[in-house]
């Protein structure tokens, strides 16, 4: 009973406070997650897609027979975009922040939407996106993606169906911070846990922009870029440990920062 009053007082002072109890993940938890994204080699050699910086991208060998990459958040580079349709993709991007790419180009499909839960005037879903786009429904299909933040959601409400389309997934997470925070991670290992079950990390680059946080021996980037590649295109892989990869390169100008080997020390 005394510790439950104590308890009641407790909460009570730190709401006049405007402090908030969060429900902590205990660290076992969090590091079996980052564990399993733990990245691979695959046989495919990784080639670096995009400028040295930020909107670059590192990808495996493996792009010939892709039709078409659908990039949505633009941001101020093109990059990225413009190494595709050198490769003879087709280059779909959305984003309801700016009215254009940065980088002008006739071929680039600019759709001024964000990707969302649903469909109206100022939201797309990834299905509807792609589906819009008339692509060929049988080919394979690019995705990547910087949300800042959303992507969680976008990966969770994602049809497995359409996930399995694209045999490269590119995704930059943010937030990662938070994933002692017991919500978010539930969220976030959601969205990482179905996303493996098609598709194998093969690359982590940790973006220096937000730095590394450190708590209970765990070290966790802000914000990571990671790239995925469809199961069905891995013939065999085995663990890697060599990061950062010769073609990283920082993302600002802020503190460089490598990535912490609990991102692929295995247990």
């Amino acid at each position: 009973m005394i510790k439950k009053t104590l308890k009641r007082i407790v909460l009570s002072v730190l709401s006049l406070k405007n402090f908030t109890i969060e429900k902590m993940v205990e660290a076992k938890k969090v590091k079996t997650l980052i564990s399993k994204l733990a990245p691979f080699e695959t046989g495919f050699e990784l080639l670096r897609l995009g400028p040295k910086g930020d909107g670059g991208y590192l990808v495996p060998d493996d792009l010939i027979g892709i039709e078409a990459c659908f990039s949505p958040g633009v941001g101020q580079l093109s990059g990225f975009e413009e190494e595709c349709l050198k490769r003879d993709m087709k280059v779909f991007m959305a984003d309801n922040s700016v009215d254009s790419p940065a980088l002008k180009n006739d071929k680039f499909v600019f759709l001024k939407k964000h990707i969302g839960p649903i469909s109206n005037n100022e939201f797309v879903t990834l299905t509807d996106w792609v589906e819009m786009s008339a692509v060929d429904k049988n080919s394979d299909l690019l995705l990547q993606m910087d949300i800042e933040g959303s992507e969680y959601m976008a990966i969770i409400t994602m049809p497995e169906t359409l996930l399995k389309r694209f045999r490269i997934v590119i995704v930059e997470f943010h937030d990662l911070q938070k994933l002692w925070n017991k919500e978010f991670y539930e969220k976030a290992e959601t969205a990482f846990s179905k996303i493996l079950t098609t598709h194998t990390c093969v690359h982590i680059h940790p973006n220096n922009c937000c730095g590394i946080h450190h708590w209970e021996g765990i070290s966790i980037p802000v914000a990571a870029e990671f790239t995925f590649l469809r199961n069905d295109r891995i013939h065999s892989k085995y663990p890697t440990n060599r990061f950062p990869h010769p073609l990283d390169f920082d993302c600002t100008d802020n503190a460089h920062i490598v990535l912490p080997e609990d991102w692929y020390r295995r247990l």
